[in-house]
């Protein structure tokens, strides 16, 4: 805990200064450090291509859909501590208490989070993360970061990892044959539920660009709990993009 706490200081200096530095202005401004983001893009790609993905294709030929949603319920009820801690700093104590009480009820009636007995009882899944936390405390999200062998985040949110695995029940596990075993289950199933919605990366002319800002206008919508501020050039930017397809002669509304 002590360890965690230190790095956790570390990389908080490291955003407060990363934070003041970050040019401010257009959306490209988000992304100073593009070059080497598209690098690390790179290694994750190759290396998602190389080994998670095919792995994950075959978990998902494997197994039937029933078994995938009862993995995909159990990781999110491990997530669901760290939903309530964040919730609770953030001011919000009813929602809180609703992650806490889905906790309780998943974890036993719903047979360790196999099944999502709280949500078919009333209780929506509210998701939350320190990187969020920071965001409500007035903290800035900073740049745009790739993190190898994660995928894009925001400064904060990469800062707030070490918060993020502390908050979850299973770095706790002490059994690390058990824990390594379940931790490595969850980033395939994880993977292989991203399999179809990683179709319009493949379909983009720049998935880099497409990837960094769907993530960024999603992170918005997460920090602001789906109320973000109107942003003027992402809707222009859209309507350009609906001309431009309304214009292809090759979209006959087919």
């Amino acid at each position: 805990m002590n360890q965690l706490t230190r790095l956790t200081a570390v990389l908080g200096a490291l955003l407060i200064a990363g934070c003041a530095t970050a040019p401010e202005g257009s959306r490209v401004d988000y992304d100073p450090w593009e070059p080497l983001n598209r690098n690390l893009y790179a290694v994750n790609d190759a290396a998602d291509k190389a080994i998670l993905k095919p792995i994950a294709k075959g978990y998902k030929f494997i197994l039937p859909d029933f078994a995938r949603r009862g993995i995909t319920n159990f990781s999110r009820n491990l997530a669901t501590p760290l939903n309530s801690i964040n919730h609770f700093l953030q001011g919000k104590p009813r929602d809180g208490t609703n992650e806490f009480a889905r906790f309780l009820f998943n974890s036993t009636l719903g047979i360790g989070g196999l099944i999502d007995i709280a949500e078919k009882g009333g209780l929506e899944r509210k998701p939350e993360d320190f990187g969020q936390t920071f965001a409500v405390w007035g903290i800035p999200e900073g740049p745009y970061v790739i993190v190898p062998f994660i995928g894009p985040r925001s400064l904060s949110h990469a800062v707030s990892l070490p918060l993020n695995i502390w908050a979850d029940p299973l770095w706790h596990y002490e059994v690390s044959s058990v824990r390594d075993k379940l931790e490595i289950l969850r980033i395939i199933n994880l993977r292989a539920n991203l399999l179809t919605a990683e179709r319009f990366l493949e379909d983009s002319k720049d998935p880099y660009v497409t990837l960094r800002e769907s993530y960024l206008q999603n992170r918005q919508y997460e920090i602001h709990d789906g109320d973000p501020p109107i942003d003027d050039d992402f809707y222009e930017e859209f309507d350009e993009a609906f001309e431009d397809f309304d214009d292809d002669p090759g979209n006959d509304g087919g």
